[in-house]
């Protein structure tokens, strides 16, 4: 890729982050710093649900080149090899409606990286000058490394042609992205409510999960990354129709499968790891494992939830987990049932990603919890 096009994209980049970093300049809210953290994570979700959009409509290789399409910073400068890779194949990989949501997506996780980068200087420079705890530098720090790790793995996706371990591996960490955002961005909001005296921070309980309630909400968080893996699976080797009904699976309870080709790592898409094409048994049993392992996430997410509605500050997270459990529960049925609805297996993509979000919640909260509220003097 020419210099001049590295350029141009890297002004995209910068583009891209320029609306966000505005709307917290201009705004009225003085904790700048913490609105700039949730403005990231909104976007990072954002970047999550619209990279299950890209894979779901195989856009994934729009533009079969990275960073740029083509060796051109956009699919306008890349036009001709595009339009003629799509003559050849007009149903791809490569299309001009592909390449751009190929390139869009890239171009969204570009403007996160620039703000990522504004989150690290910021509370470099702040920690420097005051010392304060919500400053600390070494999770923003730890989330620029992060994002370069994720760079890289979105670079491989593309350059691997899709191989299923390195898509799998781009979406966890991506929703690792996502969830350490989040544990930085409830920080913000604790040290802001400490500030103004909303509440109180026990001094014998802060930073300790307390007993089972917070061994449940570990669990939760722990289980749920490996549905995620389990469910990236099941969408990178295209095995979401391997099983035609529910709750059966191809009208038996248990049907043939092969684990071993299925759940074989280092192999190319719809191969083995011979070079052979991948037997349907294999995504059969890549299927079957997701929707089994569901049971389990439901059990200990719910059994989470319940245990903590109790714990001060996490009533309203813990009915949110279960809300989303049950919509998640309808749509991964439906994906079947619908034969594959785009939008239903996209909102399946967001519900996790809304999981993710809230048992990161659910274990800070439980982690650091607050203290009374304090109530205000009445002087005669």
């Amino acid at each position: 890729m020419q210099l001049s096009s590295m350029v141009q994209l890297g002004l995209t980049g910068l583009l891209a982050a320029c609306l966000p970093l505005s709307m917290v300049w201009m705004s009225s809210d003085p904790n700048k710093y913490r609105k700039l953290v949730w403005i990231t994570v909104f976007l990072t979700f954002d970047l999550i649900v619209f990279g299950a959009f890209t894979r779901l409509t195989d856009s994934g290789l729009g533009c079969p080149d990275w960073p740029g399409c083509y060796g051109a910073a956009n699919p306008f400068l890349a036009h001709a090899e595009i339009i003629k890779a799509e003559t050849l194949m007009p149903s791809g990989p490569v299309t001009l409606v592909k390449a751009w949501i190929e390139m869009i997506h890239r171009y969204l996780a570009m403007g996160i990286g620039v703000l990522i980068v504004a989150l690290m200087g910021t509370a470099w420079n702040q920690w420097r000058k005051t010392r304060r705890a919500e400053y600390a530098p070494a999770l923003p720090t730890m989330l620029f490394v992060f994002v370069l790790v994720q760079g890289a793995f979105g670079a491989w996706t593309v350059t691997l042609k899709l191989q299923p371990v390195i898509v799998t591996i781009h979406l966890l960490l991506g929703m690792g992205l996502l969830a350490m955002l989040v544990w930085l961005g409830a920080r913000q909001n604790r040290a802001s409510a400490l500030a103004h005296g909303r509440f109180t921070a026990p001094d014998a309980s802060a930073g300790a999960a307390p007993g089972m309630p917070g061994r449940l909400a570990l669990a939760a968080a722990v289980v749920l990354a490996i549905q995620i893996a389990l469910g990236g699976w099941v969408s990178t080797n295209y095995a979401t129709m391997a099983c035609l009904d529910y709750p059966l699976c191809n009208g038996k309870l248990v049907p043939e499968m092969d684990f071993g080709h299925g759940f074989h790592l280092w192999r190319e898409l719809g191969k083995t790891a011979a070079g052979h094409y991948l037997p349907f048994s294999a995504l059969t049993a890549i299927h079957w494992v997701h929707r089994n392992f569901a049971f389990v996430v439901l059990a200990v997410l719910g059994l989470a939830a319940w245990r903590a509605r109790a714990h001060p500050g996490v009533a309203r997270h813990a009915r949110g987990i279960g809300i989303v459990l049950a919509v998640q529960a309808v749509s991964g049925i439906a994906t079947v049932y619908l034969n594959f609805p785009l939008t239903i297996a996209v909102l399946h993509n967001a519900g996790a990603a809304l999981l993710v979000l809230m048992v990161t919640m659910l274990n800070y909260k439980i982690k650091y919890p607050s203290g009374p509220v304090l109530q205000a003097s009445h002087h005669p």
